[in-house]
């Protein structure tokens, strides 16, 4: 049976930052994973959905650590309209919190979360043993007009809650019941993309390409090629630009943007548990 990790859930403080943050701890801990979201949702759902991914993890040793980002869940923050700086400063401080804890580190990111995750290994790497990115958002306004990038900044500035872009429950999952059960979630912000989220992502994906030429830290990436929510030739790009001698990209054909509710899902989970597995092996 598989372990219940919602019943070992406890509270997990994050000093410096107001987030709620949760752990899942296995019981013979062979490294611990930091878990992050992506834009809208929350980390209990990686319970729940997401190939429960979290009680799979926590099954097979791996201690996991994982919170609501600002605006998302049950951190403060209003909803639907995300900065990235913050975010990434609330990675940070995660990070610097499980330096008392003995285990290494690995980061797993999805979508905004892949984002947030792969600044924060790329601006610094001191303590992480690997990166596991999902469908992340490393790309972001390919194909926009140039004059549309060029008033981002200003729209953000002006009128930041002005809704932009769908995000789009048909471009999730080929799952029909995947997607009812995102529709149908009320944790979930189900409201449009506002100019400051739109801007303050395309900012940041932007600003870390030459950042990546550093990049040593092992990492596996996993994206579907029909995800219309983040572009897979960002995690093409990414993997050719980072100088890593262990990097991988599986790319899966058809897939969506949630491929962990996806069809191949037990498949992806697999991949990411052999590759954590292979890491930490003795």
């Amino acid at each position: 049976m598989l372990y219940t990790a919602r019943m070992q859930e406890q509270p997990w403080s994050i000093p410096g930052t107001p987030v709620t943050g949760y752990v899942w701890a296995a019981e013979s801990p062979r490294a611990a994973v930091l878990l992050t979201h992506g834009l809208g949702e929350y980390a209990r759902r990686y319970v729940d959905h997401f190939g429960a991914l979290i009680p799979h993890l926590v099954q097979a040793g791996y201690t996991v650590y994982a919170y609501d980002q600002r605006g998302h869940g049950n951190s403060p923050g209003e909803r639907g309209l995300v900065d990235t700086a913050p975010l990434l400063e609330d990675h940070f401080r995660a990070r610097e919190a499980l330096r008392s804890q003995p285990l290494p580190v690995y980061t797993f990111g999805h979508s905004l979360g892949g984002l947030i995750t792969a600044a924060s290994a790329a601006r610094d790497p001191r303590g992480l043993s690997g990166v596991i990115l999902s469908s992340p958002a490393l790309l972001i306004g390919e194909g926009q007009p140039q004059l549309t990038k060029a008033l981002a900044p200003l729209l953000a500035r002006v009128a930041p809650r002005l809704p932009v872009s769908e995000l789009g429950t048909d471009a999730l999952s080929r799952r029909s019941d995947e997607v009812r059960a995102y529709q149908d979630d009320e944790n979930i912000y189900h409201g449009k993309v506002t100019a400051q989220t739109a801007w303050t992502m395309l900012r940041l994906s932007g600003e870390l390409w030459p950042d990546y030429v550093r990049w040593q830290l092992p990492t596996l990436v996993v994206h579907g090629d029909q995800d219309q929510l983040a572009d897979v030739k960002g995690s093409q790009r990414f993997i050719e630009t980072i100088p890593a001698a262990d990097k991988t990209l599986r790319v899966f054909e058809g897939g969506y943007h949630e491929l962990l509710n996806d069809e191949p899902s037990d498949e992806v989970r697999q991949i990411i548990l052999d590759w954590l597995a292979a890491h930490t092996a003795g």
